[in-house]
């Protein structure tokens, strides 16, 4: 199967050593490098992050979170993958600590293939291999190839 999701993500919104000192923080810097590279303020991306988690914790185990909304103003799905440079408390499901993050967001509009890319990104990420490897990844660079990589990569 292809773990290729470039389609949602640009190589300059993936992020490593991420210093937050709790989620609302975090959930700010991931909505501030997203606001970036969409020219966008990160205003309301990360009101957006914040109004989400409090109808529950995006955070759904084993260290991972994946905090995603819809915004008015965008005309594609674009995500944000962090790294913390420690884990921090998340409210997750299993009460672990968080340190992997893939943000989404997405158009108000984009109801089917919100969903779609939603279930594509928590497939990959309850992969245990793959997320050792992500984990294990030395710098942003090898985050980015683990995240585009396709079928012939992996095969290579």
């Amino acid at each position: 199967m292809s773990t290729d999701l470039s389609d949602l993500i640009a190589p300059e919104l993936v992020l490593t050593g991420v210093a937050a000192a709790n989620k609302r923080a975090l959930l700010q810097q991931v909505a501030a490098a997203a606001a970036t590279t969409l020219g966008i303020n990160a205003l309301p991306l990360g009101d957006a992050l914040i109004a989400r988690e409090k109808l529950g914790s995006t955070g759904f185990g084993r260290g991972v979170a994946i905090p995603h909304a819809r915004v008015a103003g965008l005309d594609r799905i674009t995500g944000v993958v962090a790294r913390t440079a420690k884990p921090i408390d998340y409210d997750a499901v299993d009460g672990a600590p968080v340190d992997i993050v893939f943000a989404l967001f997405s158009p108000p509009d984009a109801g089917a293939e919100h969903l779609k890319a939603l279930s594509r990104v928590s497939h990959q990420l309850r992969d245990h291999g793959f997320l050792a490897k992500l984990r294990g990844a030395g710098s942003r660079d090898a985050m980015w190839a683990l995240l585009n990589a396709d079928e012939a990569r992996d095969a290579a």
